[in-house]
């Protein structure tokens, strides 16, 4: 029997989901790469330091390189994977690529609460980091200024994407991206020329802190979960790379791997400069945001305050956009929610306050990046892509590429393991004593 024709509304709802949701593919290579700059350099580059502070001058230059090494290999991969199926299949999202791996069932519950972890987790971390740099900006800017609560500063970081979020996809926040990709450039180097212009404090010691055993180790791992945090731009380049052209004869693999090289390099320029003086000026007692640290000169270390604010905005954008088009498209398909102006500012709009409930409520920034950077960025970054090469490529057995995508899983699932506990636990520690909504 001949199945009957879908209704018009149906028809209307999916019309209205490939115009408005999906991307228009006009994307240069060139965009790739500020794209990826914006999702990787953010809250986590002014981190590295602190992170440094634990692991020491040797564990912590390995963690640093080989995250590196590791994360721009799992990024080939995926970027390799987008078309592997032959006859124009491209999987444009994380999922549709972890259905083709996993199965349509079992991909789903493998990569979604893993891809949603660090987009969430990530909005969530900008908006104490975009709360704290304002505060900062202008603490430094306006000395004689009654001094506001960091939580007001945090809703009114967060105001402002109640509108930004309206932005109806990748595209459309093109010029944000580019802005962000600059000013985490420029900020990234004021930080380590800053420290390098401050020099060593007095005293300055590189011994691990002086603290319990338990204490120390969970703090390491804490620490793993921060470096891990800086490579998280798996999450979103299928999306990424899904808004550039393909055909036969140039399919989007060149020019989105040629982006991703240039964002790797800037990407290398702003951390190990930002974690290796960062850490040689104030050693174990830097802080958990290197920019906190610095005083002089003023007006420049206000200045890299507010690139972080005009940058963060930006990566919430990054971060948002793949989660409101899921979103949206479960609230069409599933629930038959009318599509149009209601639906994007309601299912947005949520979206926008509960990452600023979070942020208000949870404004430990270096241990959210860790417990964040184990639970959801490991899987995505490190060991998920390897796993989905393995399951799809089938290597030949004990060749490099065998052996390669391995050591990428167990690094990847003792950092996911180790930063998670970790993480979670200095977040109930510093609970403790913190006293909420101050």
């Amino acid at each position: 029997m001949a199945s009957s024709p879908p209704p018009k509304e149906v028809e209307s709802s999916e019309k209205w989901i490939e115009a408005d949701l999906d991307p228009s593919r006009r994307a240069k290579w060139w965009y790739s790469t500020f794209h990826t700059v914006t999702a990787m350099i953010g809250a986590g580059v002014l981190s590295l330091p602190y992170a440094m502070a634990y692991l020491g001058w040797g564990p912590g230059t390995m963690a640093l390189v080989l995250s590196w090494c590791m994360t721009l290999n799992t990024m080939w991969q995926m970027i390799q994977l987008h078309e592997c199926v032959p006859g124009g299949t491209r999987f444009d999202r994380y999922i549709d690529l972890g259905r083709h791996a996993f199965g349509p069932k079992l991909g789903p519950w493998i990569v979604l609460p893993q891809q949603l972890i660090v987009q969430v987790g990530c909005d969530v971390v900008y908006m104490v980091t975009g709360g704290k740099c304002l505060k900062k900006f202008l603490d430094m800017a306006c000395t004689s200024c009654t001094p506001i609560k960091q939580s007001y500063w945090i809703l009114i970081f967060g105001s402002l994407h109640f509108f930004l979020s309206q932005l109806p996809n990748f595209n459309s926040v093109t010029g944000f991206s580019l802005a962000a990709a600059v000013m985490s450039l420029s900020y990234s180097t004021i930080a380590w020329a800053g420290c390098l212009r401050h020099g060593q404090i007095d005293n300055v010691s590189y011994a691990y802190k002086s603290t319990s055993p338990a204490d120390s180790m969970f703090r390491v791992f804490n620490a793993l979960g921060q470096i891990s945090v800086s490579f998280a731009g798996h999450a979103v380049v299928l999306e990424i790379q899904a808004t550039i052209p393909s055909s036969p004869e140039k399919p989007s693999k060149d020019p989105m791997w040629k982006g991703v090289v240039c964002s790797y390099l800037i990407n290398a320029i702003c951390y190990f400069p930002v974690a290796m003086i960062g850490y040689w000026a104030f050693g174990q007692d830097v802080d958990d945001n290197v920019l906190m640290a610095l005083q002089r000169p003023g007006w420049l270390i206000a200045a890299a305050n507010l690139m972080v604010v005009v940058h963060v905005i930006g990566s919430y954008q990054v971060y948002a956009m793949p989660v409101f088009d899921m979103v949206e498209r479960m609230m069409v398909k599933k629930l038959n929610f009318p599509p149009g102006l209601a639906l994007r500012l309601v299912a947005r709009s949520a979206y926008v306050a509960f990452t600023l409930f979070v942020g208000v409520t949870f404004p430990f920034f270096g241990d959210l990046l860790g417990f964040f950077g184990g639970f959801g960025f490991a899987p995505t970054s490190y060991f998920l892509p390897s796993i989905m090469w393995l399951l799809i490529k089938k290597p030949k057995r004990l060749s490099i590429k065998w052996f390669t995508n391995w050591a990428s899983i167990i690094v990847g699932l003792f950092i996911m393991l180790a930063s998670t506990i970790g993480g979670l636990r200095n977040i109930v520690t510093d609970a403790s004593t913190y006293s909420f909504y101050t």
